[in-house]
């Protein structure tokens, strides 16, 4: 059985394939010094960014956990959410409260899909 381990670093690798499953490492927004709907858009552009390298697509996913800085964003996150997730396409999916490893982060995600 085949590990591929793309875009490795000492802590973690941004994309690990096995047997037909691909996981993302957590991801976040392009820019913390935006509030929870634009962090929300620009993680979920880079999730499906990384999908798409890595032979997926949100078409495919598998599970999604979402971690939320505070749950009074949960509505304008899933807001953004359920515009990007195509219907019908939902992966099980958990969302909890975390505390960031920043500050300023709203929101964070870590993906599971299949291969296409």
């Amino acid at each position: 059985m085949t590990i591929e381990r793309l875009e490795t670093k000492q802590r973690m690798s941004r994309i690990v394939k096995h047997n037909g499953t691909i996981y993302l490492c957590g991801q976040v927004c392009a820019d913390a010094s935006k509030g929870i709907t634009e962090q929300t858009q620009t993680m979920l552009d880079k999730v499906e960014s990384l999908l798409e390298q890595a032979g997926s697509s949100k078409e495919h996913m598998l599970s999604a956990t979402i971690y939320l800085k505070t749950m009074t964003d949960f509505t304008a996150m899933n807001a953004v959410w359920d515009a990007w997730v195509p219907e019908g396409y939902a992966p099980a999916r958990a969302c909890v409260e975390a505390a960031m490893a920043r500050d300023e982060l709203l929101v964070e995600i870590s993906v599971v899909a299949a291969e296409k």
